[in-house]
């Protein structure tokens, strides 16, 4: 994909260093030479020094090819602005780094596919870090509400061997959590499963449910057997 993205601070190059390394193309804008020549030169990001609220720098940096075009500036006036401009060059995609919450019909009204609010990403995760060290968080849904987040299986656990359909029809497991995934590391196997998959000892377990349900999951697949 050919990615724009609108600020090099520490979301937005941090972004751009991830979708490097996953072989997008990948464009940033940023107003600050020093930052723009720092990047550039650590990732070998192309980059535009300018405002992302300059329609001219945007057709320089072929916005209007762009699969995806993201706003990660600490301004949300500056980031709908930019969102307005992709849209009008014809972005498909657009998703925004939201501040203010005030802004999200500003920012459906403008086209945005999907606003991110950091600071709910983070209260999410510490939380799940302080009340269950256990999981480790891939994503957030809902401003926080629910989660992807990762679990191993104890070796010792009293599922290990049990199939995906008897964990999820027993009683101390939520019905509201879903098993998405399943890794073995010994054989670094990754297996998508159905009712009759089963789970091993060892095994690191994709779980997807609201944070209530996940603390529940985690206590269900970490109960030792007999």
């Amino acid at each position: 994909m050919y990615v724009v993205i609108a600020g090099a601070g520490l979301v937005g190059s941090g972004l751009a260093e991830r979708l490097i390394e996953a072989h997008h193309d990948v464009v940033v804008v940023d107003q600050d030479s020093e930052v723009c020549d720092r990047l550039a030169s650590r990732i070998g990001v192309q980059v535009y020094h300018g405002s992302a609220t300059n329609i001219e720098i945007l057709e320089d940096a072929q916005m209007s090819r762009a699969d995806v075009a993201i706003a990660t500036m600490r301004a949300d006036a500056d980031n709908l602005a930019f969102s307005l401009l992709a849209k009008s060059l014809g972005v498909p995609r657009l998703i925004a780094r939201m501040r203010d919450p005030r802004y999200e019909g500003a920012y459906r009204t403008a086209g945005v596919t999907a606003t991110i609010r950091i600071v709910d990403v983070f209260v999410s995760q510490l939380m799940l870090e302080i009340e269950e060290p256990n999981l480790r968080q891939i994503a957030t849904f809902g401003k926080g509400r629910a989660s992807i987040v990762v679990d191993s299986v104890p070796e010792d656990s009293s599922v290990a061997g049990m199939t995906v359909s008897r964990i999820a029809a027993s009683d101390a497991f939520p019905s509201e959590c879903v098993i998405t995934g399943i890794y073995r590391p010994d054989t670094q196997e990754f297996v998508i499963p159905r009712g009759s998959a089963k789970v091993l000892g060892g095994d690191r377990v994709f779980l997807v449910a609201g944070r209530s349900d996940l603390r529940k999951a985690s206590k269900f697949l970490h109960r030792k057997g007999n």
